[in-house]
């Protein structure tokens, strides 16, 4: 059984079955997703009705991203929130707008069901965006952080490689987990990137929202596949700006 890790999706249905080919998922493996399931490209409502299903067949752990939680919360309310419909939310909005009342209660359970964060048995956190705690997750004060914050991946960029735990300027907050995966901070809004390590912490968003590619990664080899850029698997639409 081989383990993976997919960055933000945001919408793309077609990069993410890309992906799964060509890393050549099968059922025997498991998968953690890092969140942002919505927002950006048109298939948010069939991104989430393919998550739903592949749940069933597959060993799924779905974590909560900042969009998913903005997503549900309009799914809630109908509350206009003018700064998500600029990010995304207006194709999520539009994609939601012929859906019946079952289906709205089956994403909606979807959403609920999401997981803030993830520790496998290997020390290894699963997370969208962060912590800010120096004592870890379980020290968390505020619940958002883990889908909010971005000075986690700030700090891993900030510190020198050449650091190693146990030295005196390692920074304690990076020190209670082997390694940390999250999404939510592009790497580039604009090229292709892969994913990236900074100290422990590896970062999969390589910008699937704007002009970048969907990344799967197994989180033991480190090995990683690709989608094709994602505007050009929507090539009449414009993903966030």
């Amino acid at each position: 059984m081989r383990t993976f890790v997919v960055g933000d999706i945001h919408s793309a249905l077609k990069a993410l079955e890309q992906v799964l080919e060509r890393a050549g998922v099968s059922v025997a493996d498991k998968i953690i997703f890092l969140g942002d399931y919505v927002d950006a490209w048109s298939q948010a409502v069939e991104t989430v009705d393919f998550l739903i299903d592949l749940n069933k067949s597959h060993n799924c752990i779905f974590i909560r991203g900042n969009h998913d939680d903005l997503c549900r919360e309009w799914l809630l309310t109908k509350k206009d929130n003018p700064l998500w419909t600029m990010h995304g939310g207006q194709a999520t909005m539009e994609s939601y707008s012929g859906i019946d009342q079952k289906k709205l209660r089956q994403h909606l359970k979807f959403y609920d069901d999401l997981e803030n964060t993830h520790l496998d048995d290997q020390n290894r956190l699963f997370i969208h965006a962060g912590y800010t705690n120096l004592r870890g997750i379980e020290h968390e004060y505020f619940d958002k952080m883990f889908y909010w914050d971005r000075t986690l991946w700030e700090l891993a960029r900030a510190v020198s490689p050449n650091l190693k735990k146990g030295d005196k300027d390692y920074p304690q907050r990076l020190t209670h987990y082997h390694e940390i995966f999250i999404g939510h901070t592009p790497l580039s809004k604009m090229d292709r990137v892969t994913p990236r390590r900074a100290v422990n912490v590896w970062n999969m968003d390589t910008g699937a929202a704007f002009k970048g590619a969907l990344s799967i990664m197994d989180v033991e080899t480190k090995e990683f596949w690709q989608s094709d850029p994602v505007h050009t698997l929507y090539p009449k639409e414009h993903g966030r700006n």
